[in-house]
């Protein structure tokens, strides 16, 4: 990583690398790269340079021809729906901590796509909660990057996807 880089870290989405600074943590003085969010500027985060775990964190900044290649090959197909609460969560849990943004796309679509058919059978029925919060999360996630390497609005990624 070096400075000026645009990355992804983890739930916190696309920050920019604007320094590197020494740091005493524990009675020892480590190297932390500065991150600044790209969408919650007030925010700073500061990431170990030497700590390995917290580098399985971040993930490189798509291309715009990588997005638009990933969106293209995505199926049109049905969704699965995993009935299982506790399989679902487990699914959707890794998929949000691993970051595969076809796998992203996927869940996303999925749960859309349920939660239509809750409303279509019933007005009052919605998703459990904790699948409306994977599914912000993902959308989230998936909207910051797109939406920053496309130079479109957040708002604007989900039809982006769908009219693909």
């Amino acid at each position: 990583m070096n400075i000026g880089d645009v990355i992804i870290y983890g739930s916190h989405g696309v920050c920019r690398v604007t320094g590197l600074q020494d740091m005493c943590m524990d009675e020892k003085i480590r190297p932390y790269y500065v991150l600044k969010p790209v969408y919650h500027t007030a925010s700073t985060l500061y990431v170990s340079a030497i700590s390995d775990r917290k580098k399985t964190e971040i993930r490189h900044i798509l291309s715009a021809d990588e997005i638009f290649s990933l969106v293209k090959k995505m199926p049109g197909k049905d969704h699965n729906w995993i009935k299982d609460n506790r399989k679902r969560k487990e699914l959707y849990g890794q998929v949000l901590a691993d970051g595969n943004r076809s796998e992203l796309i996927e869940m996303i679509k999925t749960l859309r796509s349920h939660k239509q058919e809750l409303k279509s059978t019933n007005k009052d029925k919605k998703l459990q909660d904790s699948d409306e919060c994977f599914l912000k999360d993902a959308e989230k996630t998936l909207c910051e990057e797109f939406a920053y390497v496309l130079s479109i609005k957040r708002e604007e990624v989900i039809p982006f996807i769908y009219e693909r």
